[in-house]
């Protein structure tokens, strides 16, 4: 996961040294997590990246996580979500009562039939635009093969305008190794789809050795 973290380094880093008690300074960071039956075991591998947005993220920051399951676009989707206080203390205690929820959600999850990959996106870029935060990133741990329920709509213009999108740990399925082509023109269905709607797009799929690293 080197090269993961270095990029994570290098997006984050970008507003670490003006980071200030909310406004334009400050960072949010929606990690969306897959919980469709095709990625749900999958899952563990995002743990690290949340530990280390947790180490990251400083008063002012905001932190969503979010599932991506048969109908996302729902509050009731949403993991946990927080602002850090200025008080470190404090901060340090928000942190700790998050992962404990996480590792809640994280032990008691159970796989969707279904991937609404549209839903939750908006869901995140709704979030993130009403955080007011300056810098906004949406961590997508999927394999952004969508699959919606019967009847389910999703053609609605995405909030991403100055939005960075990461997709991360995008594995490939059986039907992929068949034909490549399936898998790259999943990647650009969602970069054409994050880019039209003005944010940025970006695959990080090296996650080797990311707990060296953070250690």
């Amino acid at each position: 996961m080197r090269r993961l973290l270095i990029s994570f380094l290098a997006i984050l880093s970008l507003a670490a040294g003006c980071t200030a008690s909310g406004g334009r300074h400050a960072r949010a960071v929606y990690v969306l997590l897959d919980v469709s039956e095709s990625y749900n075991q999958k899952l563990d591998a995002a743990n690290p990246v949340i530990n280390y947005l947790l180490g990251t993220l400083v008063s002012g920051d905001s932190l969503f996580v979010g599932k991506i399951d048969s109908g996302s676009f729902t509050q009731d989707d949403v993991v946990g979500k927080i602002t850090f206080d200025d008080r470190p203390s404090v901060a340090n205690e928000q942190k700790r009562a998050f992962r404990a929820r996480l590792d809640q959600f994280f032990a008691a999850r159970k796989p969707s039939t279904k991937t609404d990959v549209s839903g939750a996106l908006l869901q995140a870029a709704e979030s993130l635009d009403e955080s007011g935060a300056g810098r906004r990133y949406i961590l997508v741990f999927s394999d952004l093969d969508e699959d919606l329920p019967k009847g389910y709509v999703r053609k609605s213009k995405l909030p991403l305008e100055g939005a960075e999108v990461l997709a991360v740990d995008v594995t490939k399925e059986h039907a992929d190794n068949v034909n490549p082509q399936r898998y790259m023109d999943r990647l650009d269905h969602w970069k054409q789809l994050v880019t039209k709607d003005g944010g940025s797009w970006a695959v990080i799929n090296d996650t080797d050795r990311l707990d060296r690293v953070l250690n």
